[in-house]
């Protein structure tokens, strides 16, 4: 008879979470609640910077809100378009609905050894740096709307470095140069062995390949893996250079086996 008051209750909480745990960029209700959401989610993990006073938000703050839609990213293809004088790269990047299995976006970006304060950029850094900024740029030009509506400017702030708007101390932008794309890459990554310790920020690095990620995106959309193991992985998947990449395809496909496994068993 105790239990009979709170049923109607926890019926409606359970409804609530249900709602909120996925949102439907169709429906201007939900994308409200994304955006408190979001807001809360950028300022509890640092994931903005800020530019002549105001806030501008890093890719991995676009791909949270990305993952919480259901899409994600796929980067197309990343071009050497360097010269004798030059290093410079051109990205290409897709958002893919995981939903609807059709392509929603796209957005190109180049980083050059030109550009203020990337004198002394190694190639690889010029590369990862092209498509860190396709993937906001992508995301900008179908969500930006929604950042705006969770407080932030919605430019993202790579491409805020890449118009030149960030004021620096010459000699100190020197300095930090090396570490700055490996630091930025893995900022709040919940897999500590992800961040490079600043001794080895200049060494090499080869991150996951095209083929990789669409390899860990097709995994994830299987129905054994829960949604906060996606929204998880979606998070840090370009962060992975392609060793840990491979871990992660193996580690996947072990668990959606072991789980078949289990509901064969409970069957």
């Amino acid at each position: 008879m105790n239990e009979a008051p709170k049923t109607p209750k926890d019926t409606a909480a359970t409804k609530k979470a249900a709602r909120v745990e996925s949102y439907d960029i169709a429906k201007s209700d939900e994308t409200l609640d994304l955006a408190k959401d979001l807001a809360k989610f950028i300022k509890e993990n640092k994931l903005s910077t800020q530019v002549q006073g105001k806030e501008f938000v890093n890719v991995e703050g676009w791909q949270y809100a990305g993952s919480r839609l259901g899409i994600v990213p796929i980067v197309e293809h990343v071009i050497n378009v360097s010269s004798d004088q030059e290093i410079k790269y051109q990205a290409k990047v897709t958002l893919f609905d995981m939903r609807s299995q059709h392509t929603v976006g796209a957005g190109f970006a180049i980083c050059s050894n030109k550009e203020s304060g990337k004198k002394f950029y190694q190639e690889f850094a010029i590369a990862s740096m092209a498509q860190t900024r396709a993937i906001g740029k992508a995301y900008r030009n179908i969500l930006a709307w929604i950042i705006r509506a969770a407080g932030y400017e919605p430019t993202p702030a790579e491409e805020m470095e890449y118009t030149g708007n960030v004021p620096t101390a010459p000699a100190m932008t020197v300095a930090a140069e090396p570490a700055v794309p490996l630091m930025r890459a893995t900022t709040n990554a919940p897999v500590a062995s992800v961040e490079a310790p600043a001794a080895e920020a200049a060494a090499p690095v080869q991150y996951a390949t095209a083929s990789q990620k669409e390899e860990i995106i097709r995994l994830l959309n299987h129905p054994l893996i829960t949604r906060q193991e996606k929204t998880k992985m979606l998070l840090n998947i370009n962060r992975l250079d392609e060793e840990r990449a491979t871990q992660a395809i193996a580690k996947l496909r072990k668990a959606i086996e072991d789980r078949e496994g289990t509901s064969a068993v409970a069957a």
